[in-house]
């Protein structure tokens, strides 16, 4: 069974004026349907305005679709009795880690969930002290959350999440105010998850480095799936993903740009290694 299931699903902004009278409506999100199964990766890239973050917010109960359905964990998010049991099963984490964290030291701040949930007491304890274990900031457990680096807060932010044990975690562009090392971090905590605590991870971005590890791609554009594959068959349309005012990864490119100019190299190359050791056959070839 899928652990998020999402069927004909649109979703329209309406804009009102101050009476409160409706001026007009945006679609955001248009026909989306798509199926994630239990332990996967997923991420979902787009541009600026395609509809990721819309989607992303559906899947833990922000919005609800205008048309069509969104099931988490067999439940539809359009029932206001199921909502509590959709937060549960799908945590969220948004871009900024400072609208997340409220608690004055790390520990309070990732025990805040499971405290409302009505965990025991011991048991909160427990669970953060493993969640601050897996995204490697246990150590940062006793320090105030205004002294950590942007990286630190976002894997502060994800470990308050899992500290409510859900089913799947949804990451919303939660490196996009990050420098490049705190994104590594952010990324590496999310990979950790999903291969050791088989986590599901729904990963919203638009940097393409952080997605060549997903099981599955899906691109949006204008509230629409446009695109979706493994990484290597969606980085193996450079062309199109330009047009779609995406990025590949920079190696990704050069790799494109090698083939252009003649060398045999095979589509959607992802990773320098990759690179390397294709062109070292080429050389020993010649």
């Amino acid at each position: 069974m899928s652990i998020i299931e999402a069927a004909h699903v649109s979703y329209d902004y309406i804009r009102r004026d101050e009476e409160g009278n409706i001026e007009g409506e945006v679609r955001a999100v248009n026909d989306v349907s798509l199926s994630i199964a239990p332990g996967d990766f997923i991420a979902i890239l787009g541009h600026n305005g395609s509809g990721k973050s819309t989607l992303a917010k559906h899947i833990n109960a922000l919005l609800v679709p205008s048309e069509g359905t969104v099931l988490v964990d067999g439940k539809d998010t359009k029932l206001e009795e199921n909502v509590w049991e959709v937060r549960q099963s799908a945590g969220m984490v948004f871009q900024n880690p400072d609208n997340q964290i409220i608690g004055q030291v790390v520990e309070e701040d990732v025990g805040f969930g499971p405290e409302n949930m009505g965990i025991p007491t011991k048991e909160i304890w427990e669970r953060v002290e493993e969640s601050l274990k897996m995204v490697g900031m246990y150590a940062y457990r006793k320090h105030s959350p205004n002294k950590l680096s942007g990286g630190q807060k976002q894997r502060v932010s994800i470990a308050g999440v899992l500290a409510m044990h859900p089913k799947c975690i949804v990451l919303d562009e939660p490196t996009a105010m990050l420098d490049p090392n705190g994104r590594k971090d952010v990324i590496r905590a999310a990979r950790a998850l999903n291969d050791v605590e088989g986590v599901t991870v729904i990963l919203i971005t638009h940097y393409m480095e952080e997605v060549i590890f997903a099981d599955r791609v899906f691109v949006m554009d204008e509230g629409r799936i446009v695109m979706q594959g493994t990484p290597r068959e969606v980085f193996s349309q450079v062309e199109r993903l330009q047009k779609l005012r995406l990025d590949v990864p920079q190696v990704t490119l050069l790799a494109h740009e090698l083939q252009k100019s003649g060398l045999p190299l095979p589509d959607g190359i992802l990773t320098a290694e990759e690179l390397t050791a294709e062109l070292e056959k080429l050389r020993d070839a010649g």
